[in-house]
Parts: structure tokens; C-alpha cells; sequence
């Protein structure tokens, strides 16, 4: 009889329960497949360091959760849209938001002006929160939410609606983004300066330790440093160097590293080169598990696991042809599952032109499901591991990834390099290379540098979901009659608590809790908080 205590024997333990599994033939399927004592840095699925997967089963004990980016103009129009979702087989939701909510305004301030319900769903205040999740109970599904300098608002606006529905916060499933470093990088969607942005961050992270145990905190997103035109080994490096700088801050604080590792998850794009992609998210794990077990003494295997959520990227899709984003998008999700992703969002095909159509949602929901149960990627864990090229593929991303980070953390770390633009320069510095290797045809775009039609160059006429006028009237005048509604005392008792402990070192969620179920504004929250820790000024770089 083998060793009990083999990482085989110990994986074969945990997987014996599975029920059986065949191909479409017949042919038995094994939970993995692999060689006996395999290369310690491959390992097995569920053991440190994770290369293969963060369970033992992967899909065929818990397949991915689908997860589609959705959110548009009011919170009526995204209700209906989840609604509509979860009727046809969508297992999760995750919440786009407008730009004024993204940035701390109010749909009535003037730089609000065109974008109100545009690019998400508008968020003003609590009342907003609680239509947008009107008929779908907060205990039955897990909710994402794409927000970085306002996910603490966010956040406590969720907590309130669970509340209202009778769901306490410990009961709460799902993740709020707030990675505010990487939008000094990318997208820019910031209010305050670094430092006082990643007190709110850990402030989260520290508070949902304690209320919120089966809720993600920060899903630390290298997605947004990609689209903006960041390599993936540079996706990689500085998503895992600002992961380690918000554990960092909250361990500082006090925290036990095992009780609050396990509640960091990632979102880190799939783009189009299939094999690269695979083995950026295996490498991405192996770096993580190593770093937490090594910088800060991590016991528990849940703290090492990277848990990723994985879209296909959207700056790969084109607005020429559009109806070929469709192959792209289903090789993307491919690569995504192959790649061991815990929850998996796929693009509308229109997506290059504007928000998503209905049709085109459901496309990319079904997409995924038919990867779930008719391609047979639940069979068995890791169908790629030991292959040559994606083995090799993962050893020199994750040496050159790892060799980025230590020049990061020679140059003083992230917060550093973030305040001296160096680290917005280099992303740069790629973007620009992605775009010339285009324009020289070394990069080929079907359809836009390479099998160029001369009579579908321009931009394709398929529907364009439009978002109309009047959701920018309707959330004016339901804001309007909110602030006639509430308690304006109770209110202002509740901004001024937070203006004063901003101005110490007390943990800001409770304070926005009790300003949030008060019924304050996202720009009246978000203003108390700017007149302490003021505005950041952008840098030079472009």
C-alpha cells in the first residue's frame, strides 16, 4: 500500500467520491491525469502551489460560475436584465456601473452630464441599490461588483439591501473589486491621492473580515492593466505587487494573514494568444502561493490559493465584422477554462460598438454553457498539465513575471512607482508597441490588417443598444425625491461621523453603513471623504 501522505494519495482521497465520468464514446475519464510523482512546481490540483488548479476536483466537483458583466441605465433597466439572466441558466451576477458612480458623483453634477446609466447602471443611493436587486434574494446568489474608489459606498449599500431582506452580512456571497492601485495605471476611475485610497481598501478588507466572512473584499484586477496596454508578463507583476501590498496593509493593521488570504480573489484578463494565456494564469498561481506562504508566514493552504475570475478581453474584439467576435469570445472562454478559472465572464459579440444587446448576451451566456455541458471540460482537472509547450510556457512567464516584481520592490514598491508614474510609463510603453506591431501587420487582426474585406471596413450595422435620455431624467428625478424623503438630520449626524473619523485612524465602514442606510448620495459621501483626504492630481504621463 502507498504513502497516505503522498500529494497522490492525498489528491486521490479527496477526489474518490466523484461520480464516474466518460466521453461521448464511452471512454472512462479520470479525475487527472498526469504522472505519479509529478514535477514538484506542477504539483497536483488543490496542493500548493496551485499551478494546476485550486481544487483537487476543479469541474468536476464544482464547475465555474458564469458570471456576465451586465449593468445599464437605470436600476430598472439592470434588474430586468439580471432578471432575464438568471432565468436562462446564469449562475452569478456582476454589476457594471455608470461612470458618475465609478467617481463619486451624483447624476446631477455637471460632469455627470452624457454619462448617467452609459457604460453601467446608474447608483446614487440606497433606494437605487434596492431596485436594482428588487425579486432576486441576496442568500441565493453571489453578486460582483466592478468598482475600485467608491467600493467601500458600494459595498455598505449592498450590506443595507441584504439587511432589508432579512440577510445578515455574514451570510452575504460575492466580491466588490476595490483594487484602487491599479487605476492609477489604467482606467483612472480614482478620487482620492494613493495612500488615503489604500486606507479605504484595507479598511474594507479588515471590516469583511470580521462582518462579511464569506465575502470576497478586492478582487485584485490585472484585467484593466491589460486593457490598457500592459503585456502579460507586466499583467501579472504588478497585479500580484499590488495583491501583496493590500495584504500587507492589512496584516500591519493586525490581521491574522490566514483569515483574511482566503477572502482575496483575482480577475485577470484572457486575451488572444490561446497557449500564453493559459500559462499566465498558472504561473500567476504558483507566484501567489509562494509569496504568501514565504512573505508573511501563511499556514493555511486557502490563503495560497489564487482564485481567479476571468473574462476575454474586450480591446480584442473589433468593431469591423463583429459577428467574428463571436469565434473570439469562444476561444477566449476556452482558454479560460482551461486555465482553471473559478467564475468566467463572456463579451457580447457587439461589444466593440456598445453595450451589450440582449441577444448578444445570451449568446455569450450560452457559450458557456455549452462549454459546461457539451464539450466535456468538467471531466477531468487540467487537461493541459504536462503538455511541453504550455509547461515551458509557465516557467519563463513566471521567471521573467517574478523578476519584474523584484524591480518593482527595488524601486520602492508599488505605491512608489505608482507616485513616480514609472509604472504607468512601461504600460504605456506596451501599449504603444501592441498598436504599432497592428499598424505594420506583425500583430494580424482578422478582418482588420489581414483577410481585409474592402466592403465591410467600416463599422458593421448590427443593433446598438442605445441608452435613452430618459434614464438620465428618471435617476435626477428619483434622487430629487429621495433627498425630499429622508431625514436630513440624521443624515448630516451621519456625514459629519465620518468627516471626523476620516480625519483619524478608525475604520470608515461602519460610518459608511450608517450614512449609506441614511439615504446619503454617493457624491454627498464621497465629497466628506475628498475634504480630508483631498483630490488626486493626475500625472504627466500619456
Amino acid at each position: 500500500m502507498g504513502d497516505p501522505d503522498t500529494p497522490r494519495a492525498i489528491h486521490d482521497a479527496a477526489t474518490a467520491d466523484l461520480p464516474p465520468a466518460q466521453t461521448d464514446s464511452g471512454i472512462p475519464v479520470d479525475p487527472l491525469y498526469g504522472p505519479q510523482d509529478p514535477d514538484p512546481r506542477i504539483g497536483f490540483p488543490g496542493q500548493p502551489p496551485f499551478t494546476r488548479g485550486v481544487y483537487p476536483s476543479m469541474y468536476r466537483g464544482r464547475p465555474w460560475t458564469i458570471r456576465l458583466y451586465a449593468g445599464w441605465g437605470s436600476p430598472e433597466d439592470t434588474n430586468g436584465r439580471f432578471r432575464y439572466l438568471l432565468e436562462r441558466g446564469q449562475t452569478g451576477l456582476s454589476v457594471a456601473l455608470d461612470l458618475p458612480t465609478q467617481m463619486g458623483l451624483d447624476p446631477d453634477h455637471p460632469l455627470a452630464a452624457g454619462e448617467v446609466g452609459k457604460v453601467g447602471v446608474s447608483v446614487a443611493t440606497l433606494a437605487d441599490m434596492e431596485t436594482i436587486f428588487d425579486q432576486i434574494p441576496l442568500n441565493r446568489v453571489s453578486t460582483s461588483f466592478t468598482i475600485n474608489a467608491t467600493a467601500s459606498v458600494v459595498l455598505a449599500m449592498y450590506i443595507a439591501v441584504g439587511r432589508r431582506q432579512g440577510v445578515d452580512a455574514a451570510d452575504l456571497r460575492g466580491t466588490v473589486q476595490n483594487d484602487i492601485l491599479k487605476e492609477y495605471l489604467a482606467r483612472k476611475t480614482y478620487i482620492y491621492p494613493p495612500g488615503p485610497s489604500l486606507r479605504l481598501a484595507a479598511d474594507v478588507l479588515e471590516w469583511s473580515a470580521r462582518e462579511a466572512p464569506r465575502f470576497n473584499p478586492i478582487s485584485v484586477c490585472g484585467y484593466h492593466i491589460r486593457q490598457a496596454g500592459s503585456d502579460a508578463v507586466q499583467e501579472v507583476a504588478i497585479a500580484l505587487s499590488d495583491g501583496l501590498a493590500y495584504l500587507q496593509a492589512v496584516v500591519d493593521r493586525g490581521v491574522d494573514i490566514d483569515v483574511i488570504a482566503p477572502r482575496f480573489s483575482f480577475n485577470i484578463s484572457t486575451m488572444r494568444d490561446f497557449f500564453e494565456e493559459i500559462a499566465k494564469h498558472r504561473a500567476a498561481r504558483r507566484i501567489w502561493s509562494d509569496a504568501v506562504r514565504e512573505r508573511f508566514g501563511a499556514k493555511d493552504p486557502r490563503s495560497m490559493q489564487l482564485r481567479l475570475f476571468s473574462g476575454g478581453d474586450g480591446t480584442t474584439l473589433t468593431a469591423v465584422e463583429p459577428m467574428n467576435n463571436v469565434v473570439r469570445i469562444a476561444y477566449q472562454a476556452l482558454a479560460i477554462v482551461l486555465s482553471g478559472a473559478q467564475a468566467v465572464h463572456t463579451m457580447g459579440y457587439d461589444e466593440a460598438l456598445g453595450l451589450p444587446t440582449e441577444e448578444a448576451a445570451l449568446i455569450a451566456l450560452r457559450t458557456q454553457q455549452i462549454l459546461q455541458h457539451e464539450v466535456g471540460m468538467t471531466r477531468t482537472a487540467d487537461p493541459l498539465g504536462g503538455s511541453y509547450y504550455v509547461e515551458s510556457l509557465t516557467d519563463e512567464i513566471e521567471r521573467r513575471a517574478r523578476a519584474a516584481m523584484e524591480e518593482i520592490e527595488r524601486n520602492g514598491g508599488v505605491i512608489a512607482c505608482i507616485e513616480d508614474g514609472s509604472l504607468e510609463s512601461s504600460v504605456a510603453d506596451a501599449a504603444y508597441r501592441e498598436q504599432q506591431a497592428i499598424e505594420r501587420g506583425e500583430r494580424e487582426v482578422v478582418g482588420v490588417n489581414v483577410h481585409v474585406d474592402p466592403e465591410t471596413t467600416a463599422e458593421s450595422m448590427v443593433p446598438v443598444h442605445g441608452v435613452p435620455e430618459e434614464v438620465a431624467t428618471r435617476q435626477l428625478e428619483r434622487l430629487a425625491r429621495v433627498r425630499a424623503e429622508r431625514d436630513e438630520g440624521l443624515l448630516q449626524a451621519a456625514l459629519t461621523r465620518l468627516e471626523d473619523e476620516a480625519r483619524g485612524e478608525e475604520n470608515l465602514m461602519p460610518a459608511i453603513v450608517e450614512a449609506v442606510e441614511a439615504y446619503g448620495s454617493m457624491g454627498e459621501i464621497c465629497d466628506r471623504l475628498a475634504t480630508v483626504f483631498g483630490r488626486h492630481v493626475p500625472s504627466t504621463v500619456v
